[in-house]
């Protein structure tokens, strides 16, 4: 969304950008996410988020996606720009899974379906206020040297670490798990917490058992195709498809067409 408004105000002309590189590096971000997503959240990823807990795993990634978001204020070319973006889509490949899978180790099945809920809502609700905050924004051209744009940039990786800080302190590590990560946090557990929150999911009988931090059991691939192969969930996947292979170029070109 922060492209789409630095576009409206000369970022692409200023960079030496046409409009087939912009959409090459709108592509480039969504192809990281697909090509990195499934394979790094099977194994590299899902293996480091068991090892070190979300709180230090996923306010990583963030801090990665915000330090690059910061870094496209040194944007001057086509080779700037579409790193840029490979970048981007290497920090949020899996982020989303993961988030779920974090979620889904907190709450019983008839609670995760609103916390899901309010993430999407969360994630969704960032994309509505990012054109609010680039029409303040990019009044502010010229003020220390630094483009409209360029202040578009930075303000926003810069709220980016902010959310880091917190993740780091606030998302605390899956019940089972007694391992400190970094410090105590704001939200600490006793003993007997964790046993009420460890005993509401394994009586709730969606299988989860996280006793000692680490999920148990292994999901066949036999299972993967019977979820994939249900006829209930076509319809789904049909939306799906629909909407996010036109959801980049709305977002992107929308607010230069209205202009």
């Amino acid at each position: 969304m922060n492209l789409a408004s630095t576009l409206t105000d000369g970022f692409a002309e200023r960079s030496n950008l046409d409009q087939d590189t912009i959409n090459l590096g709108s592509q480039l971000l969504f192809l990281d996410t697909v090509v990195l997503e499934i394979p790094i959240d099977i194994d590299l990823s899902n293996f480091c988020m068991h090892q070190l807990g979300p709180r230090k795993w996923i306010s990583s990634q963030i801090l990665f996606f915000g330090l690059v978001g910061t870094l496209q204020i040194l944007i001057t070319n086509r080779a700037d720009y579409l790193a840029s973006r490979l970048c981007l889509g290497l920090a949020e490949s899996g982020y989303i899974p993961r988030s779920i899978y974090t979620i889904s180790t907190w709450y019983t099945s008839r609670k995760r379906t609103r916390r899901v809920a309010v993430f999407f809502i969360g994630m969704f609700g960032g994309n509505a206020l990012s054109p609010l905050l680039a029409s303040g924004i990019l009044k502010l051209s010229g003020r220390h040297g630094l483009r409209d744009w360029q202040w578009l940039f930075l303000l926003e990786g810069l709220f980016t670490f902010l959310c880091e800080r917190i993740v780091l302190f606030l998302v605390a590590w899956i019940p089972g798990e007694t391992k400190l990560l970094v410090g105590r946090g704001l939200v600490v557990f006793s003993e007997k917490d964790r046993e009420i929150l460890q005993g509401r999911l394994v009586r709730d009988g969606d299988g989860l058992d996280l006793t000692d931090g680490k999920p148990k059991g292994h999901i066949p691939l036999a299972v993967v195709w019977k979820m994939v192969n249900h006829w209930r969930r076509w319809l789904h996947f049909v939306l799906t498809f629909c909407i996010f292979s036109t959801w980049s170029p709305l977002t992107t070109c929308t607010p230069s067409i209205i202009m």
